[in-house]
């Protein structure tokens, strides 16, 4: 299994990602950083968090952290990224996940060129699970 990166920072922070020189996982890993002691998320809900989204071994792309304000969106119906959808349903409101996602889960072979995210990249997160409804 591969390395996956550092993080650094308490939930609620603002992460910080150190990788390591190895190169990225090829399937979907999910490490809880810090675990929440709420209800389990479950696929259908609505669920609020807080995320940093980075390119393995490279730039962030999107941080609602530096927006100061959380997103909501349906969780396990194909509203978002499918390493999304499997690593945050079964989660605990109230933890820090760490997702590393392959292309095929994250936007595949066209990747988001607007966003800097080329086709192939393994994209890694950091998500804050602040509520879920």
């Amino acid at each position: 299994m591969s390395e996956l990166p550092q993080v650094s920072g308490g939930f609620g922070d603002r992460p910080t990602l150190a990788f390591p020189a190895t190169a990225a996982p090829a399937g979907l890993q999910v490490q809880v950083l810090v675990p929440g002691t709420g209800p389990v998320v479950a696929a259908g809900q609505t669920i609020e968090v807080n995320y940093l989204g980075q390119i393995w071994g490279g730039s962030v792309f999107d941080t609602s952290y530096d927006r100061g304000q959380t997103i909501s969106f349906g969780i396990g119906v194909g509203q978002v990224i499918a390493g999304w959808d499997q690593g945050l349903v079964g989660q605990t409101i109230g933890s820090r996940v760490l997702l590393s996602i392959p292309s095929h889960l994250g936007y595949g072979d066209s990747g988001v060129p607007a966003a800097g995210i080329r086709g192939g990249d393994t994209l890694v997160f950091v998500v804050d699970i602040v509520n879920a409804r």
